[in-house]
C-alpha cells in the first residue's frame, strides 16, 4: 500500500475544515427555522465527531440518543457513548431498543441480517420521534467512505436532514477527531454499526480502512482508472475491482426513488 497516499488523504486544514461545519450547523438551524439538532451517538468515531462539533457552537441545541440493542450491542460501546456525554455535556436520552426488536419479532419471520437493518431504522425512527416532537433536524453520522460504498441502511442510518461530515473520507474523520479532542480509544476501536454480534465493519467490506479510502480517493478525487489506481495505491486489483463494483451495485441508495420516464 503506497503510504504517501494515505498521508495524503489524511492532511488536510482541520481548523478550517471544524469552521466551516460549525457555520453549516448554525446556519441549517437558522435556515429550517428549527430550533436545534439531534443525534445518534453510538460510541464509534463519527457519530462522536458529530457530538463533538456541536458541543462547540450548538452545545445547548443538540439532544444525542443513546439507543444499544442490549441483546448484541457490546457493553463498551454504550459505555464510550456515555463517557462522551460526560465530556462534551450534551443533553442526551438512553433508549435500549431490545424490548422493540423483540416485539417486531413477534410478528416477523426470521432473518438475521434484515433483523440488523430494522435496527438501524428503529434508530432513525425514534431519532425522528423526538426530531418532530421538539421542532430539530436530524444529524446523519455517514462519511464519504461509507457513502461512496453504500454502506448504511436505507432509510435507517442513511436517513437525515443534514450530513455534517459526509465529505469527509474515514480517515480524516478520524484526524478531525483527534483534532476535536475526541477519546483516542473511540478513534482507534474497529468500526461497526453493530446490526448483529460481532459486526465489524472491515471484515464485511472486505478491506481495511486505509486500502478503501486509497481506492476511493483515487477514482473519485484524483478521477483515474482502476489500472491507475491499482498501479498508484499499490493495492492488489480484485481489492481495487471490489471496491470500485461496491459503489456501482449501491448507487440505488444514493440516488431518490426511481419513476418510469412518461409515455
Amino acid at each position: 500500500m503506497n503510504q504517501d497516499i494515505i498521508n495524503e488523504i489524511k492532511n488536510q486544514d482541520y481548523a478550517s475544515i471544524t469552521k466551516i461545519f460549525e457555520k453549516f450547523l448554525s446556519d441549517q438551524i437558522e435556515k429550517s427555522r428549527t430550533k436545534g439538532v439531534i443525534l445518534g451517538l453510538s460510541g464509534g468515531v463519527d457519530s462522536a465527531v458529530l457530538a463533538y462539533l456541536c458541543k462547540r457552537k450548538i452545545k445547548e441545541k443538540t439532544i444525542a440518543l443513546i439507543m444499544p440493542d442490549t441483546s448484541i450491542t457490546p457493553k463498551s460501546e454504550t459505555e464510550d457513548a456515555l463517557k462522551m456525554i460526560s465530556l462534551t455535556g450534551i443533553e442526551y436520552k438512553l433508549i435500549d431498543i431490545k424490548p422493540i426488536i423483540n416485539e417486531y419479532s413477534m410478528y416477523l419471520e426470521p432473518n438475521d441480517w434484515a433483523k440488523g437493518n430494522l435496527r438501524a431504522r428503529i434508530r432513525t425512527n425514534i431519532l425522528y420521534y423526538y426530531a418532530n416532537s421538539k421542532n430539530y433536524l436530524v444529524l446523519g453520522s455517514s462519511d464519504k467512505s461509507e457513502y461512496l460504498l453504500g454502506y448504511f441502511t436505507k432509510y435507517g442510518d442513511g436517513a437525515s436532514d443534514i450530513t455534517p461530515i459526509i465529505s469527509l473520507y474515514k480517515l480524516q474523520v478520524r484526524e478531525i477527531a483527534k483534532y476535536l479532542g475526541v477519546p483516542e480509544n473511540v478513534i482507534s476501536k474497529k468500526s461497526s454499526p453493530h446490526l448483529w454480534k460481532e459486526h465489524k465493519a472491515e471484515e464485511e467490506l472486505g478491506a481495511t480502512y486505509e486500502e478503501i479510502d486509497s481506492i476511493l480517493y483515487c477514482l473519485f478525487e484524483k478521477k483515474i482508472s482502476i489500472e491507475e489506481t491499482t498501479e498508484l495505491t499499490q493495492i492488489d486489483r480484485m481489492v481495487v475491482e471490489k471496491i470500485h463494483q461496491q459503489n456501482i451495485n449501491s448507487e440505488h441508495k444514493r440516488l431518490p426513488a426511481q419513476k418510469p420516464e412518461r409515455v
